[in-house]
Order: structure tokens, then C-alpha cells, then sequence
């Protein structure tokens, strides 16, 4: 990663005050059911974005986004939400919400630097409104606890941009500790943490580089068919999926299309193994938590279908390697990326196994390696 010190010296003659980071988000189960107040079960990973800040002496604004090799620029007076400004909005919005919570208006410089892998569902984003959230709250001394300074950034999000990141990102770049992964519960709002397994794991993002055209249609279909299968199930309760059986779902077979069906199978089930992956990790059994990874994989193949057979091929391919604890499609869908849990020594195998997909399906994909990693903090 480049020295983010000597950028920000680089850019505004002179050094940064703070220099905060927060770490990319991987979801390893869960999250394509959010509207369902499931669970969804996260790792922070060692990929980064780290946000540098200065006082200036006038009433400009700068920041300085050292990867992309792009400056945007704006006052204290004309601080507000530009479209052709993309990323600088995410600071811009902690700047406007702390500025109207009193917090004394002056000049900034921003350098922001990272290697968060971009586009592949690792929550960039996130990572980059709470790394700048942590170097303002330090910067100016603010009393607020981490998950105060979660709530702000997306408050911030939503007033400034007009939508928030993914609560289970936020919480669990915030607060993740180093070996750990988070469960966090979307109808309580609540994180929890658990250790994972003993092992000497890393965890492979695999972007099949597959184009993805109709993902929004696609995915808000799924969403209507889950609230379809609700609406049979809950005859009107304020229930949610993850309040029904499996075998309640079942029973809708004839009266509700199947793909309906399936959606709302899916959900269901999703709770569950959640639930089972926490308990897998309680009594540190890998293989039973690799087993449910993977059933996941399974699910969103079958039964939410929002795979592909490009996708369906790297997971396939990866279980075969001796040391793969297990893969699964994270993000979205209909493409994208995989995440595998493997033992180092395995990654070699997996990388040569990639010529053939690239033989057979025409995209070359991208592997990116991490380690799992703590939340936000500010660097000395």
C-alpha cells in the first residue's frame, strides 16, 4: 500500500494530523436476504482504506484520492451532494453532518489510499465514510463510541446521499477484532462476535469478470417474491421469514408459483445456517462450518437463483483442492465474485486450476488474498 503520509505531505506541503483506516467487508452468509430482518454472518478483511486529514487556514475543502490519481475540491459554503464528485461525497457527508452538529466548520485537506479491491462487493464504500468518520471524530475530539459513529455515518449516508451502506458492513468494519467473524442480526440491529476456527486460513476473493446486465430488476423480483411467499405464510402477522419452518414452506407447494416458492425456501433456510455456522465456530469445527458455507452456495444456486455457470465452476473447482474449507458466491449475483476459505498452501493449486476457466468460459479472473482483520482504527 502507498505511504499515505508522504501522498498527503506530497499533495499539501505539509503532514496529515490523522490518518484513520477501516477494512474491506466480506459476507460469507446472509446477505442477499436484508429486507427479511435476518442474520448475516461477515469477516472484516486485511484489505483497507485509509483517509489522511489536515487543517487548512482558509475555508477550502480539498480531497486528494492518491489511487485513482483524481481531486475534487469544495468550500465550507458550497458543501453539498455533486454526482461528478462520486467518491469525495462519502466524506463530504460526514463533513456536513458533524459541521451541523456544531462541530467548529474549517478547512480540510483529504488524501485517501487504499487496496480494497473496487467493484467485487467488498464494501469500498463503507469502508471509506467510516475511515473518515474516525479521522474527524479524532481530529476534533468527539465523544463517540464506535457504534455511536457507525449511526452517524449512515444518518450521514442517507441525509447526504440519499441511501446508507449495508448495516452488517458498518458494524462489522467498525467492530470486527482480529480472527473473528460477525453475526449480525438485521431485526435487533445487534453484532456478535465469534472466534473462528484455529487454522492457518486465508480467505480468496475470486471476481469471475463475468458482465452483469439486470441485476437491480432481477434482484428486486426476488425481493417481491419473498413478500409474496410472507404474505401466504403470515396470513396477515407481522411475522418474518426467519419466524416460519422450512416444512411451512414446504407446504406451499401448488398454491404459490414455484419460483415464489423457492425464493422464499431460500430465506428460510439462510436463517438457519446461519445459526448452524455459529454453532459450527462455538465448538470449533471447521468442517462443519466449511459444510454449511457451502450448502449456502447450494441454495443460492437452486433455490434463489442468482448464480451462474461461471460462478457455479470456481466453487466447484475449489472444493476439489485438498485444503478448502469451503466456497461460496458473495455479492449480489449473476457473476461476481466467490469467497473461499483455504489453507495457504492450497492457493497455488487453485490459481493453476484458473487456466482452465479462462479456457472454457473466456474471462480471465482475478484473485484477490486476505486475511481476516479487525475494524476501524486510527493509525500512529
Amino acid at each position: 500500500m502507498k505511504d499515505i503520509v508522504a501522498l498527503h505531505r506530497a499533495e499539501y506541503e505539509g503532514p496529515p494530523e490523522v490518518v484513520a483506516a477501516a477494512p474491506a467487508v466480506v459476507k460469507l452468509l446472509g446477505e442477499q436476504v436484508e429486507a427479511a430482518d435476518s442474520l448475516v454472518l461477515a469477516a472484516a478483511l486485511s484489505f483497507e482504506l485509509r483517509v489522511a486529514v489536515s487543517t487548512r487556514r482558509d475555508a477550502s475543502l480539498r480531497f486528494f484520492a492518491a489511487d485513482l490519481g483524481e481531486r475534487k475540491r469544495t468550500s465550507i459554503g458550497n458543501l453539498k451532494y455533486k454526482r461528478e464528485d462520486r467518491w469525495a461525497n462519502y466524506t463530504k457527508a460526514m463533513l456536513d453532518l458533524l459541521f451541523r452538529e456544531g462541530v467548529p466548520a474549517r478547512g480540510l485537506n483529504f488524501t485517501i489510499a487504499g487496496d480494497i479491491p473496487v467493484g467485487v462487493g467488498l464494501a469500498s464504500s463503507n469502508a471509506l465514510i467510516l475511515a473518515s468518520a474516525l479521522a474527524l471524530k479524532t481530529l476534533y475530539g468527539l465523544e463517540k463510541r464506535a457504534e455511536e459513529l457507525v449511526e452517524s455515518a449512515r444518518e450521514a449516508e442517507r441525509e447526504f446521499i440519499g441511501r446508507a451502506e449495508s448495516l452488517y458492513d458498518s458494524l462489522t468494519a467498525a467492530l470486527a477484532t482480529s480472527g473473528s467473524v460477525s453475526i449480525i442480526d438485521l431485526r435487533s440491529g445487534r453484532r456478535r462476535a465469534l472466534p473462528f476456527v484455529d487454522g492457518n486460513y486465508v480467505v480468496v476473493i475470486t471476481d469471475s469478470k463475468v458482465p452483469r446486465l439486470s441485476v437491480e430488476a432481477e434482484l428486486k423480483q426476488r425481493e417481491e417474491d419473498c413478500k409474496r411467499c410472507l404474505a401466504a405464510l403470515g396470513r396477515g402477522t407481522k411475522k418474518a421469514l426467519r419466524d416460519f419452518r422450512p416444512d411451512e414452506v414446504e407446504d406451499l407447494m401448488g398454491s404459490l408459483p414455484e419460483s415464489v416458492r423457492r425464493r422464499g425456501l431460500h430465506v428460510v433456510e439462510e436463517y438457519r445456517r446461519v445459526l448452524e455456522a455459529e454453532d459450527a465456530l462455538a465448538r470449533g469445527d471447521a468442517a462443519a462450518f466449511g459444510r454449511v458455507v457451502n450448502k449456502s452456495h447450494q441454495s443460492l444456486r437452486n433455490l434463489y437463483e442468482v448464480s451462474c455457470p461461471e460462478v457455479d465452476w470456481l466453487q466447484k473447482r475449489a472444493l476439489e483442492i485438498e485444503g478448502v474449507l469451503c466456497s461460496r458466491l458473495t455479492g449480489r449475483g449473476f457473476g461476481g465474485c466467490t469467497a473461499s476459505i483455504m489453507e495457504r498452501h492450497a492457493v497455488s493449486e487453485y490459481k493453476k486450476r484458473l487456466e482452465d476457466y479462462e479456457r472454457i468460459f473466456g474471462f480471465r479472473a482475478v484473485v484477490h488474498e486476505a486475511e481476516l482483520a479487525g475494524g476501524f482504527r486510527v493509525i500512529d
